[in-house]
Order: structure tokens, then sequence, then C-alpha cells
């Protein structure tokens, strides 16, 4: 299911996750820059365990898609509420499961 081998994925589920963040327009400045800083920390580690597998932005907008991998929907609600944001986070969730004709898997 994605373009990186299996041998260095971590067991689970992917799900394509939609996050849109709604910082209210009166927000503290100086909060907003910290979490930001917080939120870059912590998808360095969600990546390099594996959880988030794919990110992509949404230009003209504070929102990105992106493919999370996770043991089931309870591991990946734990990934996703420690995002400093996620106060302010709007998530959709969607699993994903294999499609026959996947050209990721040579058909």
């Amino acid at each position: 299911m994605s373009e990186q081998g299996d041998s260095d994925m971590k067991a689970g589920e992917e799900y394509l996750v939609h996050i849109q963040v709604n910082w209210p327009p009166d927000g503290d400045e100086a909060l907003k820059s910290r979490l930001i800083a917080a939120e870059r920390a912590r998808a360095v580690e969600l990546i390099a365990d594996g959880v988030l597998r794919r990110l992509w932005r949404v230009p003209g907008r504070w929102a990105n898609w992106g493919v999370w991998r996770a043991a089931d929907a309870d591991e990946l609600h734990q990934a996703i509420a420690s995002l400093p944001f996620f106060p302010w986070l709007d998530v959709r969730v969607h699993p994903l499961a294999a499609h026959p004709s996947d050209p990721g898997l040579g058909a």
C-alpha cells in the first residue's frame, strides 16, 4: 500500500488523514510560534516511528493530507492526539484497504 517496501513498514493499517488547523484569528502569536516548532518536532518523531508515512499540504489553507500507519484506530487516535495543535484541529480519518488494481502491487 505504501511506496516503501513492506520490510520497513510499521505493522498495522494505513489511514488517509485530513487535518485542518483552526487557529483563532486573535490567537496568541507567541504561542502559535511555539506550537509550530513543537508540531515539527513531533512530526519528526512520528516519521521515525513509522506512523506518519506521507504528508501533503493543501495550498492556500492551513491543512494537510497524510498517510498514517497504526495498529488500530485507538493507536491512530493516540498519535493524532499527541500533536501539539490537537485542540485546534479538525481531523477526518479514512481507513484504507488494498485494491486489486493498485499499480503499486504490480497489477
